[in-house]
């Protein structure tokens, strides 16, 4: 019997390999199922132009497509959100929110929805509640890059940025207690997450603007690698640390901010992808982890929206409970399996 060998570069690349496939799979399940089936042979045909269902077009082009890209999109920023913070606090349970950025952007929402401020709007058009995220989330980016710069110690910045998170978080609540009840479930809706309503216009600008965050965090990769080893030696490589730090505020919770600013708060994404990436791939490389990240954090992001809108249809689950249901029982496995503390 012949054996073949595999080295560790032939492992990371089949994984990788497997990732992606597995990946395009789940993007054709959530065009093909749904209300409306689509046979493969007819997506492939409305995908080629050549469809004649008028219905099919539609629901490809203008519904499923759009999502299932902004799912694949939203997901990867996130990981790579959680992953820059996780390397920054040295901690492997932080997330992409935990400087308080859903928590903003939540603020400014409920601000628009709780309390009919739609300046002299009739009807909150979903533009203007996903520009409110935006400022929000921002402002709060903002704060902590500036608090970021004072502090030098990053366990006080993470204290910081979660009582900026309480604070939004308890005038969201104030706001709740006020509000109205139709207002109050719309709002609520809001804050369970989905990708759901994405048109092109919103996918082009998290493909565009999330693309070009991405690819700025993995330029730093040698950096966030010296970062690992520790501050001093990170200094002694040359790293300007109190650069870097806010490059990783920033770039990480900007991210957050463009995702929560069109799909509402979606958890777990940025906590589970980075750990799936190190448990699989056996490396905290980041010019492996980053790109291996991205491609989880699509893939569980993707699967997740995929089974939240079709289990129990036409009904559709919060795609953050979806998430921890799926993503926390595969995190305990591969660490229970490693038996290696991260």
């Amino acid at each position: 019997m012949i054996k073949f060998h595999i080295g560790r570069t032939g492992k990371i690349l089949l994984l990788f390999v497997l990732f992606g496939l597995l990946l395009i799979l789940f993007v054709i399940l959530s065009i093909v199922y749904g209300s409306v089936q689509i046979p493969l042979q007819d997506l492939v045909n409305v995908l080629l132009r050549h469809g004649e269902n008028i219905v099919y077009n539609k629901v490809v082009w203008d519904i499923r497509f759009p999502r299932a890209l902004a799912s694949v999109l939203g997901g990867a920023a996130l990981a790579v959100s959680g992953l820059l913070l996780q390397i920054f606090f040295r901690n492997p349970i932080v997330d992409s929110y935990v400087l308080g950025v859903s928590s903003g952007a939540t603020l400014i929402v409920a601000v628009l929805m709780l309390t009919g401020f739609t300046l002299g709007i009739g009807t909150i058009p979903s533009y203007l509640l996903s520009a409110g995220a935006l400022v929000g989330a921002l402002a709060v980016v903002l704060l902590i890059v500036a608090i970021s710069c004072k502090v030098k110690q990053v366990v006080t910045l993470l204290v910081i940025g979660l009582m900026i998170g309480y604070i939004c978080s308890a005038v969201s609540s104030i706001l709740v207690a006020f509000a109205e009840k139709e207002n109050l479930h719309n709002f609520v809706l809001w804050t369970l997450g989905s990708f759901s309503g994405f048109g092109w216009d919103e996918v082009i600008i998290q493909a565009i603007a999330g693309g070009v965050l991405m690819v700025i965090a993995y330029l730093f990769c040698k950096s966030l690698n010296a970062l690992l080893l520790g501050e001093n030696y990170a200094r002694s490589m040359g790293v300007n640390i109190r650069i870097l730090r806010i490059f990783i505020v920033l770039i990480s919770s900007a991210l957050a901010a463009l995702v929560t600013a069109f799909a509402g708060p979606v958890a777990f994404i940025g906590l589970a992808a980075p750990h799936l990436a190190r448990l699989t791939l056996g490396t905290s490389d980041n010019k492996i982890l980053i790109p291996a990240t991205i491609i989880l954090g699509a893939l569980i992001t993707t699967l997740c929206d995929f089974l939240a809108r079709i289990t129990f249809s036409p009904v559709e689950l919060p795609i953050s409970a979806v998430s921890s249901l799926i993503g926390a029982p595969i995190v305990i496995v591969l660490l229970m399996k490693r038996r290696t503390s991260l």
